[in-house]
Order: C-alpha cells, then sequence, then structure tokens
C-alpha cells in the first residue's frame, strides 16, 4: 500500500531538518524510510526547476562514518524508485562528487555528517549547477511524495539496494590540482597528512606525492573521529606540534570527515584558523571579490585585498548566493570563504600557466595548496603568511548538548527591548570580559562588538544541538580567553 506524506512534516516529526548545510539529523532518526523520501522530494524539486526527469543520473557518494552505507543505498532506492540511474562515486570528498555532477550537469548528493559526532549523520543535496540553494531547500520542504510500501515496521528497507558499479571521480579531482599547479609545486616540502578517518585522506597523499612533496602519513583511525576544524581539539593541537618537532615537516594537512573543510599546520604545528586561510588563499589566487560570513575575521576588510567584500550569514547556501550576487554585479574573479576554511570558487581564475575552473561547493584542497604554493614562491615558512595581514584573531568553541531551544531563547532574552536597552544589558552581562558594548549585528545569531574592538559572538549550531561562540581580538591570548569567558558567563545564565 502507497502512502503520501509531506517532506515538512516528516521533517517535522523526525527532527532530521535542513541545518547550515543539507539535511542534518540522528542515526536513529534518519531511517530508511525518511532518507528515501527526503531523496525523493529532492528529485521532485529538480523534477519542478527542469533539472530531473526519468533516466536522469544522479551522482551519490558517502564518508566513512558507519550509518553512511545504509543511507546511501536508501538514497540510491529513491533513484531507481523516480526513475533515475545511480553513479555510484564510492567514498570520496564532497567536492569531489560535487565537481564530478557540475561537469556532466548532473545532480549529486553526499552522504556526510561533516564534523560532528558519529552518532548523527545528514545527506547534502547538489543540484545540476551547484548545491542547492535555501530556496531549494524551501521547494524540497513543500514536496509531497507518495510512498511505495517498501519498508519494514522499523521503517528499513528489507533489502539494500546495490549502488552499481564504482565510478573512479578521485583522479579527476587530483588532475584539477595537480594540472593548476604543476608537478613541482611542493618540491621540498616535508609534508604530513594527519587522516583520522577523513574521507579524503588518501587522496591529500597523493596530491602531495604528484606536486612534487613528501607524504608522511599520521594518525590514521579505522573509527570515525569527529574532527571539527573551526573548534580543533586539544588533543590535535597536541600532536600537531609533537609531529612537526619529531619529523621536522614543513606543514601538517587534514580536513574534516568529509573533506571541504580544511586543516593546516605551520612547521610549528600551530593551526592557522580557517577564515585567515581563506584570506590568504584568495589573495594567492588573485581573487578580487569575497563573501564571508559574519563572523569570519575583520582583516579581510582591513587587509585592503580585496574590491568587495560581502557579508552574509552562516552557512555555504549564503556564501553562494552572495558570490552570485557580486557575479551578477560585474565582479571577474570572485570567491566565497567559512570560518571553518572551506573556500568557494566562484568564477574561473587565471594562475602563472594555465586556469582553475569554478568550484563553487566548499572545497578543502585549493586553499591548502594556494597557501602552500604562496610560501613556497615567497620562500619563507608557512607561519609567515597569517603575519602578512592585520593582526586580528579569531577564536570559537561551543557549548555541547545545549538544545536549539535553550540558544534561541538565550538570544531572545539578550536581544530583546530598545537597542540602548540591549546594549546596557549586554554591558551588564558581558562587560566584565571586555567592557562597554557599542554595536550588534543581528545577521546570523547575536554579535556583540565592544568599544575596545574585542567582538563576541553567539549563535546557535545549525547542524547539531549547540551554542557556538566566535570572538575576535587583537591578540590570539585575548580572543581565546574572551571565549572560555562568554561561554563561562552563557553557562550560567538562568533564563526565566
Amino acid at each position: 500500500m502507497t502512502q503520501t506524506v509531506s517532506i515538512a512534516d516528516l521533517m517535522s516529526l523526525s527532527g532530521v531538518t535542513f541545518g547550515t548545510s543539507g539535511a542534518r539529523g540522528l542515526v536513529s532518526a534518519m531511517t530508511d524510510r525518511i532518507c528515501f523520501a527526503y531523496t525523493c522530494g529532492f528529485l521532485q524539486h529538480l523534477e519542478n526547476i527542469g533539472q530531473f526527469a526519468p533516466g536522469s543520473h544522479v551522482a551519490i557518494a558517502g564518508d566513512l562514518r558507519p550509518s553512511s552505507s545504509r543511507i546511501m543505498a536508501a538514497c540510491a532506492a529513491a533513484i531507481h524508485h523516480k526513475g533515475g540511474h545511480v553513479d555510484f562515486c564510492g567514498f570520496v570528498p564532497s567536492p569531489a562528487v560535487a565537481a564530478y555532477g557540475f561537469a556532466r550537469g548532473i545532480a549529486s548528493l553526499m552522504v556526510t555528517g561533516s564534523h560532528i559526532p558519529d552518532d548523527r549523520n545528514g545527506i547534502k543535496f547538489n543540484r545540476n549547477d551547484g548545491e542547492v540553494l535555501k530556496s531549494d531547500e524551501l521547494g524540497i520542504r513543500a514536496q509531497n511524495i507518495t510512498l511505495p510500501d517498501l519498508f519494514d515496521d522499523e521503517d528499513m528497507l528489507g533489502e539494500p539496494t546495490p549502488l552499481g558499479p564504482l565510478i573512479d571521480v578521485a583522479t579527476a579531482y587530483v588532475a584539477r590540482y595537480v594540472d593548476a599547479f604543476g608537478t613541482e609545486a611542493l618540491q621540498g616540502l616535508r609534508l604530513g597528512i594527519y587522516e583520522h578517518s577523513a574521507v579524503g585522506r588518501d587522496i591529500l597523499v597523493r596530491l602531495v606525492e604528484q606536486l612534487g612533496g613528501e607524504a608522511y602519513r599520521l594518525g590514521r583511525s579505522e573509527t570515525f573521529i569527529p574532527v571539527d576544524t573551526e573548534a580543533v581539539r586539544p588533543e590535535d593541537q597536541a600532536l600537531a606540534r609533537q609531529w612537526t618537532s619529531e619529523l621536522n615537516l614543513d606543514a601538517i594537512l587534514s580536513t574534516d570527515g568529509d573533506s571541504d573543510r580544511p586543516l593546516l599546520a605551520d612547521e610549528s604545528g600551530t593551526w592557522i584558523r580557517g577564515d585567515i586561510l581563506g584570506i590568504l588563499c584568495a589573495r594567492a589566487l588573485g581573487i578580487k571579490a569575497v563573501a564571508t560570513p559574519v563572523s569570519c575575521n575583520s582583516a579581510v576588510e582591513l587587509s585592503g585585498l580585496f574590491d568587495a567584500v560581502s557579508r552574509t550569514r552562516i552557512g555555504s547556501p549564503f556564501v553562494i548566493e552572495a558570490m552570485n550576487n557580486l557575479i551578477n554585479a560585474g565582479q571577474v574573479t570572485v570567491c566565497g570563504y567559512e570560518a571553518n576554511g572551506g573556500f568557494l570558487l566562484g568564477a574561473e581564475v587565471r594562475l602563472e600557466n594555465t586556469r582553475l575552473s569554478a568550484l563553487p561547493t566548499r572545497d578543502a584542497v585549493l586553499p591548502i595548496l594556494a597557501a602552500l604554493v604562496d610560501a613556497r614562491r615567497q620562500d619563507v615558512s608557512l607561519s609567515m603568511l597569517p603575519r602578512q595581514l592585520p593582526a586580528r584573531y579569531t577564536f570559537s568553541e561551543r557549548l555541547q548538548n545545549y538544545p536549539t531551544a535553550q540558544s534561541r531563547a538565550l538570544i531572545a532574552h539578550l536581544e530583546a527591548g530598545s537597542e540602548a536597552e540591549i546594549l546596557a544589558r549586554l554591558t551588564a552581562t558581558f562587560g566584565g570580559i571586555a567592557g562597554e558594548v557599542d554595536g550588534i549585528d543581528l545577521t546570523d545569531g547575536l554579535r556583540i562588538h565592544f568599544a575596545g574592538g574585542d567582538i563576541i559572538h553567539l549563535r546557535p549550531s545549525g547542524n547539531a544541538p549547540e551554542l557556538r561562540c566566535y570572538t575576535e581580538s587583537d591578540t590570539s591570548e585575548r580572543s581565546v580567553a574572551n571565549n572560555a569567558k562568554a561561554l563561562e558567563v552563557v553557562r550560567d545564565l538562568v533564563i526565566g
């Protein structure tokens, strides 16, 4: 017996909802029925806008979480149900499967929870010509789906759908950067690859070796490790310092779980902040127009490197929308980057001997390579590059297991009333940390500007029950200290 269901209702009932990038939820809630329905909703939306029809191909890939294979099979079953053909791309980085789809004008999806723990997962959808935008998410939510009678009492498929023969997309992804930078780009560099459970770990090794560098594999794990590039764990900071010292490395390269957010440590084992890496990459590529979320380092404006800087809400769909607006306004070289380091190339750029085509989705490889190549070109150590920018330092941490509703209630309390009341309340709450509050920004969450130049930014995570805290100051030490103090204040704050 078939059943007609609303995607909006399923999201409300299951808790598997759209976050900053894709649908995310608990693995226990992401049943085969939910994943099947969401994929059908995605394809029906594409059908409505002329990007899918029976007979169309849809590419699928996944990360290394234990639940990813099952979810991929459920998504494949939905593609077959809608009359499509599955292009199974295996376990590869999110940007690799996206690039494959964009090049062929077909939709794609990536099963990944990115950096969040493996009791959660997600599905990231891509249109034929780019990531789904917020308007597409509304279109998917609005779909009504007729589900076939394929699921058992626990909403699981009786037998997993075969994914088909593996299509090699890694070779083209590697070639994109070898062709762009050349086979001697990293010659003479000793580079550690912090593998952990990143899906792109082997690709990073291939890239380093094909670009002429010497790769050292480090920290490979067969169990999933949730590496968050915005909140690097103390143990990962210690490992980087240990490895660079013991192995005399020039840098350490890594990514998050689905390898669309970079981690790059300099020769001392210090991880470079993602929003600084984004500026360095844009500068190295000669880009003149940048889209970046409001939480990112203000050195992008202070540097004077760019003709246009567009600030956005947090999440790649907002960054992509801003990039499109910059292109429509006549900007020729356009990029976007996020605080997590993910870099989006909005338009083709000319390099020394070639051109690099646009890839308007988060990518970890390009910012890593651009920084390494630029440091080598200048004949300086990697640690010198951030010092060439204005001295502004960001830091981010989070309160985990902090329900989204609680985060929203906190921010609603802090921003209630007239402007004078808000500033007075915030000064009373956070003044002991950074002094008088002289302004706020409500673009995404609550961004608090202090008269002395410090910034504290509070925002509910779009991907997990966490409260994010971003801080910015004139010294790294002060930014870190302010973050810890702000989270302590929030933790002790009773709203009632």
